[in-house]
């Protein structure tokens, strides 16, 4: 196993009846060779101490250590959370590990306020779970970041729209609005006040409009990775099917797919006198764009702009 591809964690699992694994929890994880072999009898005894059944959700808890090979699929529960880990803790950029066949990996999961548990003895427990104080608070394969890993830097308005295998920046804001998928977020301090789906990155300095949407590739037969770079505005609104690079800006409202036909507004007119046009694909990924809807025409448009993209409030992003 190459070492400097190799992600190694040491943590808690959580496991229903007839060994179902519902999620494992890394506190302890790292880039490299394994330290699984070197870890002393301390840390082994202090990870024991929180093992044991918990007959409120029909769950056993027991202590899990494991070393994954970044560029092999997923091979089990235990396997995917740690690669979600490692995206979260920000050791592995998104796309840039292994992740066919996840979703094979991962249970659904009635996920509460004391953990997971399986969703028929959600129903079953449902009186027992009430007197303990105990909610489901969603029904879905993947948990809430914030119940396994605390970004350093980063403020989430809502973390009930972030999930586990979002990779936030420090400087990250998350709106109330804002959603990020697993495998998908920011490279840098940006404003995230749209959705984030899963293979999109966003660079340093962005932000991300209120409404706003990015293309993910899990929907609709997609296969391209959209990135956005350093200081662009998405705005309010808005929606992409393209890549954007540095200091772009998409108008608010303007929903811009790979085959929208755009007018070059810069460009020497055609025999005809007009304007050229473009699929909104040929510009994939140009830098200092600034695309727009005629007010008159109702064309999408896009021009060349000078000098830098949005800057975002230092306070808000400290």
């Amino acid at each position: 196993m190459n070492s400097a591809r190799t992600v190694w964690g040491i943590g808690l699992t959580t496991v229903a009846a007839e060994d179902i694994v519902l999620d494992a929890w890394f506190p302890e994880l790292g880039l490299g060779a394994a330290e699984l072999e070197g870890a002393d009898a301390d840390r082994a005894e202090a990870w024991n101490a929180h093992t044991g059944a918990d007959e409120r959700r029909a769950v056993t808890v027991a202590a899990v250590r494991l070393s994954i090979d970044l560029d092999s699929p997923p091979a089990s529960t235990a396997d995917a959370y740690l690669r979600l880990h490692a995206l979260s803790h920000l050791l592995v950029r998104p796309n840039d590990l292994n992740l066919d066949g996840i979703f094979a990996h991962l249970p659904t999961v009635a996920w509460t306020n004391a953990g997971p548990l399986l969703p028929a003895d959600a129903a079953r427990l449902r009186p027992h779970l009430q007197r303990n104080g105990i909610q489901v608070q969603g029904i879905d394969k993947f948990p809430r970041l914030t119940d396994y890993v605390q970004p350093k830097g980063v403020r989430i308005a809502d973390a009930s729209r972030v999930r586990l295998g979002a990779h936030l920046s420090p400087g990250t804001v998350v709106m109330h609005e804002g959603f990020v998928n697993f495998n998908a977020g920011t490279l840098g301090a940006a404003m995230v006040e749209g959705r984030i789906s899963q293979g999109v990155t966003i660079g340093d300095g962005s932000d991300i409009g209120g409404g706003a949407s990015i293309m993910g590739t899990l929907s609709g037969g997609g296969a391209q990775r959209i990135t956005i770079g350093a200081r662009t505005l998405l705005g309010a609104n808005a929606g992409i099917g393209i890549s954007l690079g540095d200091d772009c800006i998409v108008e608010a409202g303007l929903y811009l797919t790979a085959g929208t036909k755009v007018v070059l507004v810069d460009a020497a007119p055609t025999n005809a006198g007009t304007q050229p046009t473009v699929k909104a694909a040929e510009l994939s990924g140009g830098n200092g764009l600034l695309f727009r809807r005629n007010s008159l025409s109702g064309a999408v448009e896009v021009l060349q702009r000078a000098g830098r993209g949005v800057q975002l409030n230092d306070t808000l992003h400290a």
